[in-house]
């Protein structure tokens, strides 16, 4: 099935003009560590502070809560008080599910964010701009400082007596029955188009990387944690006309890429215990798989361990970048990579969490 193209400049002034009194998140030289590897140049994106918020989640759900219900109103995106207006004259609620540690049959939508329901609070986030409600579905396990965070941004939580499955069911069902929008950030069969915008929106990311480079560098190598795809998936987007290498990192527990880059079709996995919660995903996200089976090359899909993530975690912290474990990944996979550096290389490291709350 084919999807449209994203329209990169659409979605970068969509973020300026919700987002124009926040900066870019900062990309951090490394020179010592790329002396140390004996490349040109080695630079941390840090995305542990987004637009207020503690994740990069909320470019993506930006783009796609934005995008669709523009559409569906027939207002320019740019209009955001008008795509407000009309959707409040309509009676328009927006509906997600969010969970700590997501997973819809099988498959976790997290891609190395710290697990404290960031894709439903960045829902919430851009749904109070809008000035349109929205209703957040979470499981029981969510923890109560979570279902806080989520109501601070006006949102209404309710709580389903089950697991995250149940609650995307209950998220589903009543918004169907309401009338409004489902932004989910985990696509199904039936269900692509606004997952596919989230995607769409990270590319944020990857374009202030390029900008933020020195003006004679480019990124040879991106690396990118990867739980089931989806970040990665909008670095193969972004990158996909350019010589950039993009190089995945998952724990040795829940290779879920690499196996099925392996198999050549989607191969789920059963996973085990890693201090990297949302890179801990058995299965590669269908809607990311023929693009990241076409770009990503085998030799780039790296596995680390929970000692090689330890290690990068105090490394980073040493050069003032307070990285969680799945932030940290993303060096703990460009060490394996040092053999195939040459001093011409310039190196990004997508670091898509800090520290999070125990």
């Amino acid at each position: 099935m084919s999807h449209p193209s994203p329209n990169f400049d659409l979605i970068r002034s969509l973020h300026s003009k919700l987002y124009n009194n926040h900066p870019q998140t900062p990309l951090i030289p490394l020179p010592d560590l790329a002396r140390q590897l004996g490349c040109a140049g080695v630079y941390v994106k840090d995305e542990s502070e987004r637009f207020g918020l503690p994740a990069f989640k909320v470019l993506g759900a930006s783009w796609g809560l934005c995008s669709a219900l523009a559409e569906r109103v027939g207002v320019d995106v740019l209009d955001l008080e008008g795509v407000g207006r009309e959707a409040r004259g309509r009676d328009i609620r927006v509906y997600a599910a969010t969970d700590a540690s997501t997973v819809l049959g099988g498959e976790r939508n997290h891609d190395g964010d710290n697990g404290t329901c960031n894709h439903g609070r960045a829902v919430a986030r851009v749904a109070k701009q809008l000035g349109i409600p929205a209703i957040i579905y979470v499981p029981t396990s969510v923890k109560e400082w979570s279902r806080e965070a989520i109501r601070s941004e006006g949102a209404n939580v309710v709580v389903v007596d089950g697991s995250y499955d149940e609650a995307v069911r209950r998220a589903a069902a009543d918004c169907a029955g309401a009338g409004g929008l489902l932004v989910q950030d985990t696509s199904w069969e039936g269900y692509e188009d606004i997952p596919l915008r989230i995607v769409h929106g990270y590319s944020q990311l990857f374009y202030e990387v390029d900008s933020q480079l020195p003006h004679a560098q480019s990124a040879s190598h991106v690396v990118v944690p990867v739980g089931v795809g989806s970040l990665a998936h909008a670095a193969v987007l972004w990158y996909g006309p350019t010589l950039t290498d993009i190089i995945t990192v998952e724990p040795t527990t829940a290779a879920c890429l690499r196996t099925s880059l392996l198999a050549g079709e989607i191969t789920p996995i059963e996973t085990g215990h890693t201090i990297m919660p949302g890179l801990n995903c058995g299965t590669v996200s269908r809607l990311a798989w023929p693009d990241l089976r076409g770009k990503i090359k085998l030799e780039n899909a790296l596995v680390v361990g929970d000692d090689e993530v330890e290690r990068a975690m105090e490394d980073l912290e040493s050069w003032g970048v307070m990285a969680g474990p799945c932030g940290a990944a993303s060096l703990a996979g460009l060490r394996q990579l040092q053999p195939r550096l040459t001093g011409s290389d310039v190196v990004v490291l997508i670091c898509t969490e800090g520290r999070g709350r125990e």
